[in-house]
């Protein structure tokens, strides 16, 4: 057997091994769940994803924690709409790479100027927009994450053979793809902390009142400076 005929064999094997469910576009449904009927529908789509049965892919729990931690929007009406689902989506995604502060840092500029956009808004495209342009990103990318963890398992194969020691061909290539995910989740993590810390409108008008409580502090002290001169005069 040649060695491109035995690349695209390990290819064909990669591609059983990664091959994830995912959410197309069109199959967001455009009307409003209630929280079980959104559970059910995230269960139904990313089935396939779980490592056990018993492994859940969205609890309550989780929801109520997502809105308790501003990085879901509230429901209406313990309704969540389309914007919710995909929300939720990349939480999903995101959340078994990086940590909640940083999911929240960098959805939030999301959620402020995309969900439930005002039909006056400047912003020209729409949550539903974005969605579809990564999804069509992440399904090129797939190609490129199948290739390059079949070149790993190739590299592994030459220095450790799987027949004579299945044990060290597995830890060197856990090894080798362990370190393609740390160097890209460091790169990750340097991106976000470039980006502005959030600041809801809680936070927003709580640092207005500090403010204004500083200023008239300021005030009285400049006022009790200038009844100090006059006396001295």
């Amino acid at each position: 057997m040649s060695k491109d005929t035995d690349f695209q064999q390990i290819k064909k094997e990669i591609r059983e091994w990664i091959k994830l469910d995912y959410i197309i576009p069109k199959d967001i449904p455009d009307i409003e769940l209630y929280m079980d009927q959104v559970t059910n529908f995230m269960d139904a789509h990313l089935y396939h994803n779980k490592r056990g049965e018993d492994d859940k892919t969205l609890t309550k729990t989780m929801i109520n924690n997502y809105a308790k931690n501003k990085l879901l929007p509230p429901p209406n009406k313990k309704r969540y709409g389309k914007e919710h689902i995909i929300i939720l989506i990349y939480i999903y995604y995101l959340k078994n790479v990086i940590s909640i502060n940083d999911i929240q840092k960098l959805l939030y500029p999301m959620t402020e100027r995309f969900f439930d956009k005002a039909p006056d808004s400047p912003e020209e495209r729409t949550m539903s927009d974005i969605y579809e342009s990564i999804y069509e990103l992440e399904k090129s990318e797939y190609f490129n994450i199948e290739s390059s963890t079949a070149r790993a398992e190739e590299l592994t194969e030459k220095l450790f053979p799987k027949e004579e020691d299945e044990y060290l061909h597995k830890m060197a290539l856990i090894y080798l793809l362990g370190y393609d995910i740390y160097s890209k989740k460091r790169l990750i993590e340097r991106l976000i902390d470039e980006m502005p810390d959030p600041v809801t409108p809680e936070e927003q008008k709580k640092s207005e009142k500090e403010a204004q409580k500083e200023a008239k502090k300021e005030a009285k002290k400049q006022n009790r400076k200038v009844k100090k001169n006059d006396k001295g005069k």
